[in-house]
């Protein structure tokens, strides 16, 4: 409700519901004919705009500079000062380069203004009609003052919250406040909360919502911030975005790399001083090599490349991620808070199924008018079908003012109206009542629906019958039933009859539908039809029978909760609709798999946090939260990521803008949801189809396995450029230092990075949805990525490295035991086969590193075509490096002849080969745990 305002205006909600239409204008203090112009700008000045405010976000330049001050960047920086000071300049420009390309294109992809409030202001109307001093006038939405008299019509948009005091037929989409699918038929008739929801009381029309029918008049008594809007976008605005998990891992990946560089840096000052005989200004120049050598430079790059490729293969999927951390973030993802219209369904009302004392289904989804009646398996054409079905699509198409459109350009067959009316018009289409057969017919008066009798009459003639047809709800229209069709004859509706119908009524209520009955009276030609009071008409009506609407659900979800449980996520559904109705699409699709708890926003209401967070780990039941609000949801977001769940959410609406943003992943509808919700979430479904999360999620798998294959790459290539030094040092430099630090860096930014980065583009493993989503605790840097790095395939590429190394040396004629010669041809080309050794072995490392569980041979060596180009491009590097009279001074290189290549590619197989085999043998101890696991879980039922 608005709060007290300068002005003085300052009601209850419970007396702006309750009061009577003539007393609401004594109320906010105004009158039946407006306020007067000078009193509106008095209110203007008063409560200000009607416009949602905005929260200042933080300056663009400090966005900017944050990405050359993050840790990594401070890292780089670091290492930039250092090669200076070290006598390598080339070096340093190199870094800076990296540096600045690093923090460019993050700045650039991952920039998002904050325009929430902006989308908020295009969901109001630029000029609304007023009544000022007894004279309709058009004014902007934003000079709407508390008091101002508002009129309303079919199409428009209401500008602000008012309470209605004037109702014709009235219907409201509500959706995009309350989620609600269905419109809303509103009153202005006094109104008892009764423990209702503010935002569902039907005599109030909120700012934002949409008129779908009828026309009204309201007074105004809640603007700009004040309105339920306002009060949103502020509960949107005040979210902090929290860092997302693979920022969070990343700052604690710099950390450890920092942590790593320096103290292999102090290790080696150490070593060198001691045992090697380096002075220490020249003990220092070899500990900065050492520092700026163990910087993967790559990493970022390759983090931002691989994001960046999920995103391009994800766009292709419909998904259009806004955030590149957000990617990853989707695929760490344990929870899914999906709503349900629009998402899991087609938000299209369907009439599934027709009763008329013989059931009818209905094929066909959505507004498109193609399908059939279909009984015992068989299509019914419209001669086909009996008389009372005949006249039961007549009734469902003539008394209705919903109207179907053809499809245009890029869009489907819509409806104009409300959506239930809409169903039924395209149910009597595929039944077969033609155009040109209502055409015959002639409306001559309506007694429209009312939240009183339930019901909707018209009467119409064909001109030579005059025919009352009604809709409405089933136990309302059998009251005022008295005969039922039966093979085109009327007869007596028996209490057998009432019993079955009421039978079949309940049945389709349990399965979610929503019910319509409808029949028909036929009048007397000469009949007075304005003297014929409602009561008249609705009465001694034929029974013909009821139609089963439902909005159904998307045919694809199935699959995708499917794999969502396979993948060991969470789905729980929150929506603004009713509880039976969620329930029942919640078992269709397979989300409801045993039994449901059903929790309202009342329910919520009087639950702490550790109730609800309770009910959320319940694992004997699925839960579902129907009929809730903003806040409500909110809070459900906020107490899963508390409790350490990754939470995804979806919406569409203005009322799930702050959950949206307060999850680790707002996931909006591209087609149907609002520039509210679409600003406030990280991405964007282009076909508002679940389905879509799911490819999103598999590929946010991706993103995290990609990186870590770097990162195992690239850590293992660390330790043939360590070991070498470790031989000079510990050697007392009795062996001369097999690898250089200009060698080093001639890897580490030439050979490695285009490999590398091709890693950050691997397609993901097969089974990357059947393991369960990773756990906050697990690491980037974990245990077994540095042993699998380290111990693993680093010590065989140290071996084959050291190996070439001594190799050189022995086809030169050298025998253990001899003295190695520290300078000349000999030891030149020795330090030549180590640095090959390094490349030739990473060669067979990469296609070990592109699969984590699954095998090469099975996934294809050929699949990551970037790869390809990562080894034609380190090839050609070391070929000029090796040959290339430059390089040759630049590095003190020899030339390699073809023994010694031979040499050398002989360790790119056996590399391969041995990582093939310990995966081999992990795949092997995985499966036989997992029977184990199955089989103590079928003893353990076999015991209950």
């Amino acid at each position: 409700m608005s709060e007290p305002g300068e002005a003085g205006l300052e009601v209850a909600q419970a007396d702006v519901t309750s009061a009577a239409p003539e007393a609401v204008y004594d109320l906010l203090a105004s009158s039946p004919d407006g306020l007067s112009q000078d009193e509106a700008v008095v209110r203007l000045a008063a409560y200000g705009e009607n416009e949602i405010a905005t929260i200042r976000g933080e300056p663009l330049y400090r966005k900017f500079l944050s990405q050359f001050t993050h840790f990594f960047a401070a890292l780089l920086w670091v290492a930039f000062i250092l090669s200076f000071v070290a006598g390598m300049p080339e070096l340093a420009w190199a870094i800076f380069f990296v540096i600045g390309i690093n923090g460019t294109f993050s700045f650039w992809q991952e920039y998002k203004a904050e325009r929430s409030a902006e989308a908020l202001r295009k969901l109001l109307p630029y000029v609304v009609k007023v009544l000022r001093a007894g004279q309709v006038v058009e004014v902007e939405a934003r000079s709407i003052v508390p008091g101002d008299v508002v009129l309303l019509a079919e199409g428009d948009r209401v500008p602000a919250d008012m309470r209605l005091v004037e109702s014709f037929d009235l219907q409201v989409d509500n959706s995009i406040l309350t989620g609600e699918s269905r419109p809303v038929r509103k009153t202005s008739a006094p109104f008892a909360a009764d423990g209702l929801a503010w935002r569902e009381m039907p005599n109030i029309c909120f700012g934002g919502t949409t008129i779908v029918s009828g026309s009204g008049k309201g007074v105004v008594f809640a603007t700009g911030m004040r309105m339920e809007f306002g009060k949103i976008a502020g509960l949107a605005q005040s979210v902090q975005e929290d860092l997302s998990p693979l920022q969070k891992e990343m700052v604690f990946v710099t950390r450890v790399i920092a942590a790593l560089a320096i103290g292999m840096g102090v290790l080696f000052f150490v070593l060198g001083t001691a045992f090697a005989g380096l002075k220490q200004y020249e003990g220092f120049i070899f500990a900065i090599g050492i520092i700026v050598a163990n910087v993967p430079e790559g990493l970022l790059p390759t983090v931002t490349l691989s994001l960046a490729m999920a995103v391009q293969r994800m766009a292709a999927r419909n998904a259009l991620v806004k955030k590149l951390s957000s990617v990853e973030t989707l695929g760490s993802c344990t929870v899914i808070c999906t709503d349900k219209t629009g998402t899991l369904t087609q938000n299209e009302m369907t009439a599934t199924r027709v009763w008329a004392f013989a059931e009818y289904d209905v094929t066909g989804t959505g507004y498109e008018p193609r399908g059939a009646l279909v009984r015992e398996g068989k299509e019914l054409a419209y001669d086909s079908l009996p008389p009372d079905v005949q006249d039961l699509l007549k009734a469902a198409a003539l008394c209705n003012n919903a109207r179907l459109v053809e499809p245009r350009e890029n869009e489907g067959w819509k409806i104009i109206g409300d959506p239930t009316e809409g169903a039924l018009l395209v149910l009597a289409r595929k039944g077969g009542f033609s155009d040109e057969e209502a055409r015959r017919w002639r409306r001559l008066r309506e007694l429209p629906f009312d939240s009183r009798r339930k019901r909707m009459t018209v009467i119409a003639t064909d001109g030579e019958r005059l025919v009352a047809l009604v809709k409405g709800a089933p136990d309302e229209v059998v009251k005022r039933s008295r005969y039922r069709m039966e093979n085109g004859a009327v007869r007596d509706l028996s209490a057998r009859d009432i019993e079955e119908i009421e039978a079949r009524n309940r049945a389709f209520a349990e399965e979610a539908f929503r019910v319509l009955a409808l029949a028909c009276r036929e009048l007397p030609p000469d009949t007075d039809l304005f003297a014929l009071d409602i009561e008249d008409v609705e009465k001694d009506l034929v029974f013909l029978g009821l139609a089963a609407l439902l909005d159904p659900p998307r045919p694809e979800v199935l699959k995708a909760v499917e794999e969502c449980h396979e993948a060991g996520i969470r789905i729980i559904m929150i929506t603004g609709d009713h509880g039976l109705t969620a329930e029942a699409i919640g078992r269709k699709v397979g989300m409801v798999r045993e039994r449901a708890r059903i929790f309202t926003g009342a329910d919520l209401a009087r639950m702490t946090d550790e109730e609800i967070l309770s009910e959320l780990t319940h694992t004997h039941s699925d839960v579902i939260f129907a009929r809730v609000s903003p806040e409500d949801k909110l809070r459900i977001v906020s107490v899963l990521k508390e409790s350490g769940e990754v939470v995804a959410v979806t919406g569409d609406g203005v009322n799930d803008a702050p959950a949206l943003k307060k999850a680790d992943i707002g996931v909006a509808m591209g087609l149907k949801g609002t520039d509210v919700a679409k600003e406030a979430a990280d991405m964007i479904l282009l076909d508002d189809n679940f389905a879509t999360i799911v490819n999103a999620i598999e590929e946010g798998r991706a993103v995290f396995d990609n990186i870590r294959r770097f990162i195992t790459y690239i850590f293992a290539s660390n330790i043939p450029e360590i070991v070498p030094y470790l031989v000079f040092v510990l050697s007392g430099g009795a062996i001369p230092l097999p690898l250089t630090v200009l060698q080093i860096l001639a890897v580490d930014l030439g050979t490695d990075m285009v490999p590398a980065l091709a890693l950050g583009a691997e397609l993901p493993e097969r089974d990357v949805m059947r393991r369960p989503p990773r756990r906050r605790t697990d690491r980037l840097l974990s245990w077994p990525v540095l042993a699998r790095a380290y111990g693993f395939l680093g010590i065989i590429e140290a071996i084959a490295c050291m190996s070439g190394y001594f190799f050189a040396y022995w086809r030169a004629g050298w025998v253990p035991g001899a003295a190695l010669a520290g300078a000349g041809a000999v030891y030149e080309k020795a330090r030549t086969m180590c640095l090959a050794g390094v490349v030739t072995t990473q060669i067979g490392n990469g296609f070990a590193c592109r699969a984590t569980r699954e095998s090469i041979f099975t996934k294809g060596f050929f699949t990551n075509r970037l790869y390809l180009i990562g080894i034609l491009s380190e090839l050609t590097l070391i070929s000029l490096f090796v040959y290339l009279p430059f390089f040759q001074r630049l590095f003190g290189h020899r030339p390699l002849g073809v023994v010694d290549w031979a040499f050398l590619f002989l360790w790119t197989p056996i590399i391969l080969l041995a990582d093939e085999a310990r995966k081999a043998l992990a795949r092997h101890r995985e499966h036989n745990r997992t029977m184990m696991s199955a089989s103590a879980e079928s003893t353990a039922k076999a015991g209950e």
